[in-house]
């Protein structure tokens, strides 16, 4: 296995103002960090999130080690999601698998991990068939289909269906006005021990229909303010602006261990307890926090084209699923969705106790580059 080497790519530019850096726009570039084994060349992974840092990822090096080179990819929007673009983030992935190719690996595999499982798919479909020739927002897309590559396969790990599809699970309902965090209905909060846990067919009912609800008025209100924005009757106006959306971290399986039950404890992948999820809900960092309007649309937003299994349907390669049985933020339906949607395609492999990071189980992470390394050197 060689040392772990720092690879740069750069990118075509995206829309306007999207980095605060003149450089990285007018040239924008992503960085990976990669281990190859030693001997031929035969396979290599990508392992990417569409905002999150994966240039330390676990699996690098004992992927390497088993006879995978493994990059771990960063896109430009690293580290903030405010302005991100899927559409753009599958342009710098396809940069990724061209950059492999270039190194001699004719067979490259996408590791996807937690929301980078979504965007994997989102890259394959759009790969093998490009549909995209507009933003959500209706700007070009620019994406031309030598931006992206196909690859053989797809290794999906502790993976979420999708951004879209956690903003509506999580959406707090509770919340009564969207510019103050701690404006509250009490008949909402499953925070409130009175609702539980264990929770009542009743509540559960009122609050995904009050998520849903939420959810909705929030996508209309974006709809409508950039139509607004964008429209004659505002000349001179910007075309896009940030706003804030609080309280995303309310999910009743957080604290209820009976509904979608597995191996997890009480808590949440970044707040142990229920006291540690609550606290996570009202954070001033937490997922979508604050997000521009064309953002919302391609990220969280139901018109989003990043579903996951959605986007695994319209795929034909060979899909590897490497379910975490105590993961705090996947759930057993989650697993049957993505097995719907890969058919004969797709083989699961439970990693029994495995958490969402796999934080402390160093045995788990090599159980799981044996899975992955052994069935990508077999495609």
């Amino acid at each position: 296995m060689t040392e772990l080497q720092l690879a740069v790519i750069d990118v075509k530019p995206g829309a306007a103002m999207e980095s605060q850096s003149g450089l990285q726009m007018l040239r924008p570039r992503i960085y990976g960090a990669w281990r190859e084994p030693t001997g031929p060349r035969r396979a290599a992974a990508i392992v990417m999130h569409p905002a999150s840092n994966f240039m330390g990822h676990y699996l690098l090096a004992p992927l390497a080690a088993r006879g995978v080179a493994c990059m771990g990819l960063n896109s430009r929007y690293a580290g903030n999601d405010t302005l991100l673009l899927m559409e753009r983030v599958i342009q710098d992935l396809g940069a990724g698998v061209q950059f492999l190719r270039a190194q001699g690996y004719d067979k490259v595999v996408l590791v996807g991990n937690s929301g980078g499982a979504s965007l994997s798919a989102f890259y394959q479909a759009q790969a093998e068939h490009l549909t995209i020739e507009r933003m959500v927002d209706g700007d070009p897309a620019m994406l031309s289909p030598q931006d992206l590559p196909p690859v053989q396969g797809l290794a999906l790990c502790a993976a979420h269906e999708g951004r879209s599809t956690l903003m509506r699970n999580w959406l707090d309902p509770s919340l009564t006005d969207e510019r103050d965090v701690l404006s509250i209905d009490p008949e909402l909060d499953m925070y409130d021990t009175r609702h539980g846990p264990p929770y009542g067919h009743a509540f559960l009912e009122r609050f995904r229909n009050g998520q849903q609800a939420r959810y909705e008025r929030i996508d209309q209100w974006v709809g409508e303010r950039l139509q607004m924005l964008r429209g004659e009757a505002t000349p001179g106006s910007p075309r896009d602006e940030v706003f804030v959306v609080h309280r995303t971290h309310a999910d009743p399986r957080f604290l209820d261990l009976s509904l979608d039950a597995n191996d997890r404890a009480v808590g949440s992948v970044w707040g142990a307890g229920a006291a540690g999820a609550r606290s996570v809900n009202y954070a001033a960092s937490q997922m979508g926090r604050i997000t521009s309007l064309t953002a919302w649309l391609s990220q969280w937003s139901p018109r989003s084209r990043a579903d996951g299994p959605s986007n695994l349907e319209q795929t034909s390669v060979p899909v590897l699923l490497c379910t975490y049985t105590a993961d705090q933020s996947t759930f057993p339906s989650t697993q049957a969705a993505w097995l719907r949607a890969g058919g004969e395609r797709i083989r699961n492999v439970d990693i029994a106790g495995g958490n969402h990071y796999l934080a402390g189980q160093p045995q788990l992470v090599e159980q799981v580059a044996d899975a992955m390394a052994d069935w990508i050197l077999r495609l």
